[in-house]
């Protein structure tokens, strides 16, 4: 009987022996499966749509398929309130703005070209002298970010990872790539048209273009898209956009009418011209093609290592420039890249994996409509004419310092003094500026003007004073900014543009899918230098050395 027992009692803490690492596994099993204060997606792909409005998005919705911007919406994180806080809004400013979480205030791209009060010369965003192309004989490849004065989220990857993450960028502009690149990326490449057609890039980069490059660009890919651009859908159901014959539209060569089928002999043409392509949907097809012969001949998100394609699809840009905000190309184009993004989407899915990556889609600015055609609706807006008002400006200076020299400079709607002038007349540049701030104010096109020294001695919250503020960099921007009444651009009667800190062109999408993002939506403010952090939050790795941005922590799951 004793030994009975015994036997009973051993079995018994056999079991709970048992029990106890059974338990104890399990904690470890746990304490292995707890979430990481950060994801690893393979891929980060960075899309950047060029001049895209954010109501591009909500007008054309009922004509996007369900695997495009409709994916992206309804199976991500949709910010609805989102804007550029500076200005002006233009491309190169903005591509540095995604990708930097920064303003031009900090990482001094403050415009697509500017003017070098240093070198009494002209700068351009992008271009690099000391650089030599790579991929043609032009100097269309003399590029490089060297202007561009911190570090991206790109560069951020490459430095967490120790330069074992992959960094591509894509886009028919050279500044849509050079600048998302960052200043260590792998490979930025960008289109040349004229009459060669090729993808190209920098020394900045490399030597020579890598063997796929070159075999694609021998795959005379592009010809293909030399082609009559007609509508994707019957043009009768383009009933959210204006007729297709107007007087707001711009015109390709040998065209009598802006409208459908637009087939113009370079476009048909085979063997020149390529650069009619840009302004046609197309070149947002050739940059999708491109982009995914880079995912696939570099292997990316191939690994455990976190890799990054940025691609930028410009095109969009070129269109809206020549047509406007509410034509029939701009609507046509939209749903030409609804078709691309699904694309992309569906070969994401097949080379990298579902679930495996995580995408962000933004613009560089918006744009306005065509101010003649607000006009005919009784809306404000106008344009203005330098020929109306500088001379009369010029008058002045004569009259209150004797010499209208004391311009070197007028751009970006700034005004560059020429300081040691003033300094010679023994003027205070306060004061001179302060001056012809209070004579600009009082004509009748400019709705603000501010001096720099406002935007230095003052820190502005809200408003348009923080928006120039934001865009005003000390070393590298004028003496005084100023503001056209909204409505108002200086640009021919034909097409849309962009620049000012204007709610139409601060205004853009901003779509977050994919790995570690929720789904939902908000219409709470967010801005464009919040992207960079957001995405530096998700990988867990430190901010761009510029940013001011925030994490924008309702999108990240």
């Amino acid at each position: 009987m004793k030994r009975k027992i015994n036997f009973l009692f051993l079995i018994g803490c056999t079991l709970a022996l048992g029990i106890n690492l059974s338990n104890a596994q399990n904690r470890t099993n746990s304490n292995n499966a707890e979430p990481k204060p950060f994801v690893t997606p393979k891929l980060v792909v960075g899309i950047v749509v060029d001049q895209m409005r954010y109501d591009y998005l909500t007008r054309f919705w009922n004509h996007y398929g369900e695997g495009g911007f409709k994916r992206l919406v309804n199976e991500g994180f949709n910010c609805k309130n989102n804007h550029f806080n500076y200005a002006p809004t233009s491309t190169g400013p903005g591509h540095a703005s995604v990708y930097t979480g920064a303003t031009p205030s900090t990482h001094g791209i403050i415009g697509n070209g500017w003017y070098d009060k240093e070198n009494n010369a002209s700068a351009y965003c992008a271009g690099d002298d000391t650089q030599t192309s790579v991929g043609t004989l032009s100097n269309a490849g003399k590029m490089s970010p060297h202007r561009m004065m911190v570090t991206t989220m790109t560069d951020q990857l490459r430095l967490h990872t120790q330069m074992r993450g992959k960094v591509i960028a894509v886009a028919i502009k050279d500044r849509g790539a050079v600048l998302p690149g960052g200043h260590t990326a792998n490979a930025a490449y960008w289109f040349s048209g004229s009459h060669e057609g090729n993808w190209i890039t920098s020394s900045y980069y490399m030597s020579e273009l890598p063997r796929w490059v070159k075999k694609y660009n021998e795959s005379r890919d592009v010809e293909n898209y030399k082609k009559p651009w007609t509508t994707l859908k019957n043009i009768r159901t383009y009933v959210e956009s204006g007729p297709d014959d107007n007087e707001y539209e711009g015109l390709f060569e040998t065209e009598i009418t802006p409208t459908f089928p637009h087939s113009t002999p370079n476009l048909l043409h085979k063997k020149a011209d390529f650069e009619i392509i840009k302004s046609t949907p197309y070149g947002n097809s050739i940059t999708t093609n491109f982009a995914l012969e880079a995912l696939k001949a570099e292997e990316m998100g191939k690994d455990e290592v976190t890799d990054f394609l940025a691609i930028s699809y410009s095109s969009t840009d070129y269109i809206g420039h020549k047509y406007g905000v509410n034509s029939k190309e701009i609507q046509d184009a939209y749903l030409r890249l609804d078709l691309e993004l699904e694309k992309l989407l569906k070969e994401l899915d097949k080379e990298v994996g579902e679930g495996e990556y995580t995408l962000f889609l933004t613009s560089d600015h918006g744009a306005i409509n065509v101010p003649a055609y607000l006009e005919d609706q009784k809306i404000p807006a106008g344009y203005f004419v330098r020929s109306l008002y500088f001379p009369k400006f010029r008058e002045f200076l004569k009259f209150k310092y004797g010499s209208a020299e004391l311009v070197k400079n007028t751009s970006n709607n700034q005004i560059f003094l020429d300081h040691k002038a003033i300094q010679n007349l023994e003027l205070g540049i306060k004061e001179v500026q302060e001056s012809l701030a209070e004579e600009l104010l009082s004509y009748d096109i400019y709705d603000k003007v501010y001096t720099a020294y406002q935007m230095q001695q003052n820190e502005y919250t809200h408003g348009i004073p923080y928006i120039l503020q934001n865009g005003y960099n000390p070393n590298r921007s004028g003496d005084i900014l100023m503001v056209l009444n909204p409505g108002f651009i200086e640009y021919p009667k034909t097409g849309s543009t962009h620049g000012s800190p204007q709610i139409y062109d601060t205004h853009v999408p901003l779509l977050f899918y994919g790995k570690g993002i929720r789904k939902g939506s908000s219409v709470a403010r967010t801005e464009i230098p919040d992207i960079a952090p957001t995405i530096s939050a998700l990988l867990g790795m430190a901010f761009p050395s510029g940013a001011s941005g925030t994490p924008i922590e309702m999108v990240l799951e």
